[in-house]
């Protein structure tokens, strides 16, 4: 998920790109970079070298989406924590 979403940021965003990973009863990863254009899911062919990224971002979370702001965007995915860890973030809140 991170992986995905910092090299799209660098690849079509705008500098300056940040990474912000948030814990608490979900993981939430948020990528801003100062672009204002937003990612869309694409279906890619078999034979296609890209375009699946954000499908698996998608595939792989359970929820994403896009804000804007004053300095650009902010792409986030919201990937549900395993019991145990759950916890742990709970406890440490």
């Amino acid at each position: 998920m991170v992986s995905e979403l910092v090299t799209n940021a660098i690849r079509y965003g705008k500098s300056p790109i940040q990474l912000r990973m948030i814990l608490q009863s979900a993981l939430t990863c948020e990528v801003s970079d100062a672009s204002s254009t937003a990612p869309h899911l694409r279906r890619a062919r078999v034979f296609d070298e890209g375009g699946r990224g954000l499908l698996l971002v998608a595939q792989l979370t359970e929820h994403w989406g896009t804000r804007h702001n004053r300095e650009g965007k902010v792409i986030w995915a919201e990937q549900a924590l395993p019991a145990c860890l759950a916890d742990v973030s709970s406890a440490m809140a």
